[in-house]
């Protein structure tokens, strides 16, 4: 996600871009190139992470399935998460970090629609799954496509748009073009100083419950011998399930803005620049943005004057953002083409009470 203030897409996108383009931006003909060269495996199921049928997602030996407590929004697709550690190694622990993961760890990630959201286990299209693989202290993203008799995905980087509907909750029908990103968005929204890394897989966020489970997440992961240096649970931080209404209304937004923003807008990641950070964590009001002027003016602040007004979220930039779907104005900017109506109506809620 890249600054929530002016003109992002042309002065703070072309600046962040400038700073990476010896590491990430690429032309494509050299990124194909690149991936057509080397060893990589060009099917999904090359890497026999799944038992029987593959649609299926049944993780084989040493391949867990884990649960974010607040999901980053991508058009309403459902996903399924697993990681594969190799065997006798372990995961670091860190309080407000993504697990330090050994060498040779894979993340697996497949997103998904259901035909009928009120029934998500039935009629489920698999849509492509992206890995991160740890080699070599580096983490490589690989995207795999896929294909329309749902048997197999296949290695994609160049990215590729699906058309895809469904029913949706309120018996609304959806339809979008979902976007499989490229190797360089991949890395865009990844990016952390100079270093691609996972984003969802910290001790914050794993400590929760897998749905249908009643045990932490964590405490599975230490019986099983795959974290280390774990203290107890009680001493753990948690980030909120946004999506859980007997959490505070502060507690589910600033848990929405991390998984949604904080990526980019912290300290170290791609919209530094703009002064706004996002970690749930973080407690100065004008780092968060309110009272606080964008860095450039332009079309995505909308007219308005400030990240945040307390009480006033029509008032506010950061509220006109996540709510539009303008290329230019709209956060994040790239990974969705709808509205999270639900994320957009918690962060309203949250700025109006604010005082």
């Amino acid at each position: 996600m890249k600054p929530f203030f002016g003109l992002v897409g042309l002065l703070l996108g072309l600046a962040c871009c400038q700073q990476k383009k010896p590491d990430v931006v690429l032309a494509e003909e050299t990124i194909v190139s690149a991936v057509a060269s080397s060893s990589e495996k060009q099917k999904l199921s090359d890497y026999s992470f799944f038992t029987g049928s593959l649609k299926n997602l049944e993780p084989a030996d040493g391949v867990v399935e884990y649960a974010l407590n607040s999901p980053l929004f991508s058009d309403y697709a459902f996903k399924k998460r697993f990681v594969k550690i190799p065997p006798g190694q372990k995961a670091k622990y860190h309080p407000t970090e993504v697990l330090d993961f050994p060498e040779g760890t894979i993340l697996i990630k497949n997103f998904y629609y259901p035909a009928d959201f009120k029934q998500p286990q039935k009629s489920i299209r698999l849509l492509e799954t992206r890995l991160l693989i740890l080699e070599k202290s580096e983490w490589r993203p690989l995207s795999y496509i896929w294909n329309d008799e749902q048997t197999d995905a296949f290695l994609e980087v160049a990215g590729k748009s699906i058309d895809v509907s469904w029913t949706h909750y309120d018996r609304s029908i959806k339809k979008i073009s979902y976007s499989v990103p490229n190797l360089n968005q991949c890395k865009g929204c990844h990016l952390k100083g100079d270093k691609v890394m996972p984003i969802g897989p910290s001790a914050r966020q794993l400590n929760g419950v897998l749905p249908g489970e009643n045990k932490i997440q964590l405490a599975k992961w230490k019986e099983a011998s795959l974290i280390e240096n774990l203290p107890p649970l009680e001493a753990i931080p948690r980030l909120a399930n946004y999506e859980n209404e007997k959490e505070s209304i502060n507690l589910r937004a600033r848990a929405w803005l991390e998984i949604n923003c904080a990526h980019c807008h912290r300290s170290d990641g791609s919209a530094k620049t703009s002064g706004l950070h996002l970690l749930a964590s973080i407690n100065q009001s004008s780092v968060l943005g309110v009272g606080k002027a964008p860095v450039a003016a332009g079309k995505g602040s909308g007219g308005r004057l400030y990240g945040i007004v307390p009480g006033k979220p029509y008032e506010s930039i950061l509220q006109f953002r996540i709510e539009s779907t303008h290329p230019g104005i709209m956060m994040p900017e790239v990974g969705r083409k709808l509205v999270h109506t639900e994320g957009v109506e918690l962060v309203r809620k949250w700025i109006a009470e604010m005082k």
